[in-house]
């Protein structure tokens, strides 16, 4: 069997989220080319500022914010040193580790085995575990786990992935205000055919763009996970306990409609696994699959 280096996984993808969000960056400039070919440049010029400050604004509140909001939405409560040691012992043995500033720890009340982390920085980071994490993980488990978790927060996968977020906004909402601008818009009799043919490939770029964009963020928040699990590798030197607790969460029950309700939609990209173990295509999936990812991790 083939070793790989956690190194090189993690510089392999990095280089990959890069890529892919420069990816996103040149569907931008395209279509901002045909708009303003088709529009004029002062027209794009206009729409393009509406959507870089309806964008960033709406990202600005969540990006300072969703540490609380992600918290709120699963009733956490603080992890105290007192109620659990071992938690607040480990991610402190970790913290001393990797260098990183020790973040806010919280439970949530769930039997499953889950954990995620956020903050817009190390200093702002919070991270949770279910009930579940704490009493069917061992220790050794439990510290892959949260290195894990510490690693999102090392590699600021929360700026990166809000930055990625404006970005697809943007995009979306630039194309959005396009394809409504065209009921309004009358086409020089002049310049009818070339003209038309720029509608037309403006038309399918303003549809294709918010889909294609968004399937690239998808593939990014995948990266990020394998990025997290070959630094949590690095962090412990030791792939063995986050291997083991992945299996665990594998062969863990699929959540009733009554655990289901412990989770938001919207909060479920942050967690180490999908909290609804939803059977989709890995295209439209946030996370990887866990056998990839234990498959990788056992060749390290």
């Amino acid at each position: 069997m083939n070793r790989i280096s956690f190194h090189e996984q993690i510089s392999r993808n990095k280089t990959k989220s890069f890529f892919l969000l420069f990816s996103i960056l040149v569907i931008l400039i395209l279509l901002g080319y045909f708009i303003g070919k088709i529009a004029g440049p002062d027209y794009f010029f206009i729409i393009m500022i509406f959507s870089i400050i309806f964008s960033v604004f709406y990202i600005w509140f969540g990006y300072y914010n969703s540490h609380k909001i992600a918290l709120m939405s699963v009733n956490a409560k603080p992890a105290l040193h007192s109620e659990y040691p071992i938690y607040n012992n480990v991610v402190e043995a970790l913290c001393i580790a990797s260098g990183l500033p020790k973040p806010k720890l919280y439970v949530m009340n769930d039997n499953n085995i889950n954990a995620f982390a956020s903050g817009r920085d190390p200093k702002n980071a919070v991270i949770c575990v279910t009930t579940g994490c704490l009493e069917k993980l061992d220790k050794h488990e439990l510290e892959g786990v949260l290195a894990h978790e510490l690693s999102h927060v090392a590699n600021y996968d929360i700026r990166f992935m809000t930055l990625t977020a404006v970005l697809v906004g943007m995009i979306t909402i630039i194309s959005e205000i396009f394809l409504r601008s065209l009921f309004w818009k009358s086409v020089n009799n002049d310049n009818k055919k070339s003209q038309g043919i720029l509608i037309i490939i403006g038309i399918v770029l303003a549809i294709m763009a918010p889909i294609i964009t968004s399937l690239v963020q998808l593939a990014i928040s995948r990266k990020r996970e394998f990025t997290a699990d070959a630094s949590a590798v690095k962090f412990v030197r030791s792939p063995t306990g986050l291997k083991n607790a992945l299996k665990k969460i594998q062969r863990e029950h699929f959540p009733t409609s009554e655990e289901k309700h412990h989770y938001n939609k919207a909060v479920a990209p942050l967690f180490i696994s999908d909290p609804f173990k939803r059977k989709i295509s890995e295209l439209f999936a946030t996370h990887p699959s866990i056998e990839k990812r234990i498959e990788i991790l056992e060749k390290m």
